[in-house]
């Protein structure tokens, strides 16, 4: 059984910076695309970045090009999204997204395995 474990969350002032992680378990990481998305309260979840199965792709909503990276480590079977100056608009439970083929996907229907979340609460 596929599971998915994020970490990293906390709260941070606005302009710092947060590393989330998204460790993986029950089948390889390999060749598979994975996604991060975002809810903030009383909003729908959003997607926020994605990379491919090989690793060599990558796509970022427009709100947070140039602040988040995603990367992924097949080796340890895990997932990362570096998030830099953190706004208070980034505030909200952040889950990764496990997809079952390696092309990127943008919305939460093309992912079967999902993560609990970790709350990201930025202050002003």
């Amino acid at each position: 059984q596929v599971q998915l474990v994020e970490s990293g969350g906390g709260l941070v002032q606005a302009g710092g910076s947060l590393r989330l992680s998204c460790a993986t378990s029950g089948r390889t990481l390999s060749c598979i695309a994975m996604g991060w998305f975002r809810q903030a309260p009383g909003k729908e979840r959003e997607f926020v970045a994605a990379i491919s199965g090989s690793g060599d792709r990558t796509n970022y909503a427009d709100s947070v090009k140039g602040r988040f990276t995603i990367s992924r480590d097949n080796a340890k079977n895990t997932v990362y999204l570096q998030m830099n100056s953190l706004k208070p608009d980034d505030t909200a439970v952040y889950y990764c997204a496990r997809r079952v083929v390696g092309l990127i996907s943008l919305e939460p229907a093309g992912y079967l395995y999902w993560g609990q979340g970790t709350q990201v609460t930025v202050s002003s």
